[in-house]
This record gives C-alpha cells, structure tokens and sequence, in this order.
C-alpha cells in the first residue's frame, strides 16, 4: 500500500509537423493509501495517459509524481512496485495460466520456486480459477482471462494496483459481476488503486472518489455522490448521469428565470437567488429523476408546467419519458409501472430543491440541488 502523489503533472507530445498537443494539463491528485480512486472521462480526455505515467510507461512532461515520500518521475517501471491491469489483458498466449502468474515474480524477484509455487496457487484459489492453472489463455473466456490477469498483478502484492478499463471486454452481465467482485478484492487487499473507465456507472458503484477529466484537464475529484449531485460545472454535471441532466438557458429577470422566447418562466426563492451574485445569464439544470409527473386538476401551480409526450422508452424498473415543454425539450424518468402513452399531455413539476444553476459564459456551478433533506449514511431509515 502506498500514499499517491500527483502534483501538477502534465504530459505533451510532439507531432510530426513539431506542433503540440496537451493531453495532460497541471493535473494534481493526491491518493490516500488504501483508497479506490477512478479515473473517468470521455474518450481522449488524458485518463490513460496519466495512468501510463504514473505506471512508468509513459514519460512526464513537467510535474511530479510520488508514492509515500519518494519521488518516482525518473524510477523505471520495473522498480516502482507497481502492478497494472490493461484492458486487453496482455497474457502470454503460450504460456500457461500458472506460468503467465508466475513470470512476473520468476524475472523480477530471487523468491524460491517452491514460495512462487505456493503464492499463485494461494492468489488463484482467491480469484476462484485453481482449476485453469494448466490452461493457456486461449482455452479460457473473457471472464477467466480477466481473474487471471487480475490474479498476476495481486501475487506481486503491489503497492498500487492501475487498472485500465478492464471490464470493457466483458458483456454486460459479466461487468456487473466483476465490478462487486473487484469492489470485494479491493476492500480485502487494501491495495490502493487508480482504476480508469469511460462508464459512468462503474465510476459510480466503485470509486471511493472520482476524479473526472476532460481535455486533460481536472474537472472534479469528489466522493460518486458529490460529484453527481454537487457538480463543479456544466461539463461535470452533464458528463455524469444517465440519461443526462436536462439543460435550458435561461436569463435572470428579477426574481425569476425566463427564456428567450417566453417558454419558460420560473420563480426563485431568496437563497437560490443568493447563490446566483449578479450573474444573469445562466443554465438551468434538473436531472430526469426529478422531474415530477404530476395530476392535471386545475390550473399549473408554481415549478409546474404544460408538455406533450413525444417517446417513452420503457425500460423495466422505470420509463424514459421525452417531453416538449413549449419548445424545450425534457428527458423525465418516471417510475416503470407508471402508465404515460406517447402523444399525451400531461403536467410536470421542476421542484426549486432540485435544481441546479449554471452560469451559461464560463460553465461554473453557482447554485446545485439543496441535500439537506436527502439521507445520508447516518440518517434513520
């Protein structure tokens, strides 16, 4: 286990023609020992880059990367007591099972065969594959090669596991099941680990924190559930989430929000429009959740608003209902055995608790969804 240090660091590369790209812009993390940090963001936003750095197989630019107090920039890969996990798995495909967990320690370490023998039978029987030892990796599925893949990094008992989108491959049943699984082994080892992904959810249900970059630039680094319901920007709070927040830009009018054209007014409270300064020009966010099909009995009482149904899409557990709310264009996700038919009318409330305020120049949160009534770890259920 190893306290994990990025300070500033940034990564350039050099085309052919002698221009620049940034792919890693000043980012500084830092990784407390035993923690499950996740590296997430869109494709091409430096999420791989900046694991390859910290593993050594990418050299850094300027900055500083350490584990405990030593600094390891200039430390080769072999020497650092890393282990990573690719998303192609990487197995020797001539190799057995045993002989592709035994490499590692055989080239890297003077340990005895008899101890090496003993660690890999003990990691297999941990990762529940004692009875591929004998295979080679073309005899096994994509499930099994990832537990051995897995397996190889744990028997170096490391002092940072760097994963690099090892569910990708997997069908989504097989995901699922390794996330718990991952999430399991991690609790046990109390490695500390630097896991990169594209999917949202595994970012989510995984990470102890999330760091979330976007054209190598940190956005955020915050616990899953700060990071969804208190956003640092527009990027952030569209980036997490699906389907997506719903976004309208809006103008501060007084005391109300309004759009250009009219479709929209909406009242403000005196502490949400605290929040706002003398900013006017804003985005108004609200997450599809909640969004809130109401009855139509009489007329629209405040946040409640007019919308015909143009698609929903069922999906078991809850519907995605696409509305038009005079010309804007809404995702709401109602419970599924709520019955909405494509074509009605139907009324929605935005309540004033759940939304979220942008401003619309330079993209920062100035206002998001109030928590104090959400329940929280310590609260009664």
């Amino acid at each position: 286990m190893a306290h994990t240090k990025l300070d500033k660091v940034t990564k350039v590369f050099t085309e052919d023609d002698g221009g620049e790209i940034v792919a890693v812009d000043e980012v500084s993390i830092d990784i407390d020992d035993g923690e499950f940090l996740v590296l997430v963001g869109p494709s091409g936003c430096g999420k791989s880059t900046t694991l390859r750095m910290v593993a050594g197989l990418e050299s850094i630019t300027s900055g500083t990367i350490s584990l405990d107090d030593r600094t390891i920039n200039d430390v080769p890969a072999k020497d650092r007591d890393i282990a990573m996990v690719f998303q192609s798995y990487a197995l020797y495909p001539h190799m057995t099972v045993r002989e592709n967990m035994s490499f590692g320690l055989e080239e890297s370490t003077d340990m005895p065969d008899e101890e090496i023998r003993e660690r890999v039978e003990e990691t297999a029987s941990m990762m529940g594959i004692e009875n591929l030892l004998d295979r080679k990796p073309g005899e096994l599925s994509g499930g099994q090669q990832q537990r051995v893949a897995l397996g190889r990094s744990i028997v170096r008992d490391p002092s940072v596991f760097l994963m690099d989108e090892p569910l990708s491959n997997l069908d989504a049943k097989l995901r699922a099941e390794m996330r718990t699984e991952l999430q399991q082994l991690q609790s046990e080892l109390g490695t500390t680990t630097i896991y990169v992904t594209h999917d949202q959810t595994e970012a989510m249900t995984m990470g102890d924190r999330i760091a979330i970059l976007n054209d190598g630039v940190l956005q955020q680094i915050a616990t899953p559930l700060e990071c969804y319901h208190q956003p640092n920007n527009l990027f952030v709070a569209g980036f997490m989430g699906e389907p997506a927040m719903n976004f309208i830009d809006v103008r501060r009018d007084g005391e109300r929000l309004v759009t250009g054209d009219g479709a929209l007014e909406y009242s403000l409270d005196e502490a949400t429009l605290a929040d706002l300064g003398e900013v006017t020009d804003l985005v108004l966010g609200v997450r599809p959740e909640d969004i809130e099909v109401v009855a139509r009995s009489g007329s629209p009482a405040d946040h409640e608003f007019e919308a015909s149904v143009t698609v929903v899409e069922p999906k078991g557990n809850e519907n995605n209902v696409y509305l038009d709310m005079n010309g804007i264009d809404l995702i709401a996700a109602v419970p599924g055995l709520r019955s909405i038919e494509t074509g009605s009318t139907v009324r929605i409330r935005i309540p004033e608790a759940a939304i979220h305020l942008f401003d619309r120049t330079n993209g920062t949160a100035l206002h998001n969804r109030r928590l104090d009534e959400e329940l929280t770890a310590d609260s009664p259920v």
